[in-house]
Order: C-alpha cells, then sequence, then structure tokens
C-alpha cells in the first residue's frame, strides 16, 4: 500500500514538533517538514499562510496526512489516519 503524503509544519525549538518527527521517523515514514521560524521574509510569509489554511490558529506542529489535519503530537491521530 502506497503511503499518503506527509506535511508537517514545525518550529525548530518546539519540543511537540520534535517529538512528531522522530515518532515519523520511528515508524519508518517519509515526511516533509518545514521549521517555520527559520524561514524569513517574504518566504515565512508564504509559508504562515499555507499553515492558516490548515489550521486558522497558526500553532504548531500542524500535520497534514493526505487531505486530514491534525493539530499536536497526536500519535494515535497519526497512527489512525495512516492506517497504521
Amino acid at each position: 500500500m502506497e503511503q499518503l503524503p506527509i506535511r508537517i509544519y514545525t518550529l525548530s525549538t518546539c519540543s511537540h514538533c520534535k517529538a512528531t518527527k522522530r515518532f515519523l521517523g520511528e515508524c519508518g515514514l517519509q515526511f516533509d517538514f518545514t521549521d517555520v521560524d527559520l524561514l524569513e521574509g517574504e518566504e515565512r510569509a508564504l509559508i504562515l499562510e499555507e499553515v492558516r489554511r490548515f489550521n486558522p490558529n497558526c500553532s504548531f506542529p500542524t500535520i497534514v496526512i493526505g487531505d486530514k489535519v491534525i493539530v499536536g503530537h497526536k500519535e494515535d491521530e497519526i497512527k489512525a489516519a495512516l492506517g497504521l
């Protein structure tokens, strides 16, 4: 079975964000992430706009799995979204 695309928006200093990346890695999952706090200028503004489309509160981590959005480090919800 093909893995759903996983995209996470994180902060480089956030313990919940680090835990989410670690969890996905331990599950052997491929994912793309952006540490939003490391971006500057126009790039940062565009990414924050993107995050707000998924999560109006713009909190982190914001995880997008296929068409499902999970806000926060919620391993059970991540597993469920991926059918694990």
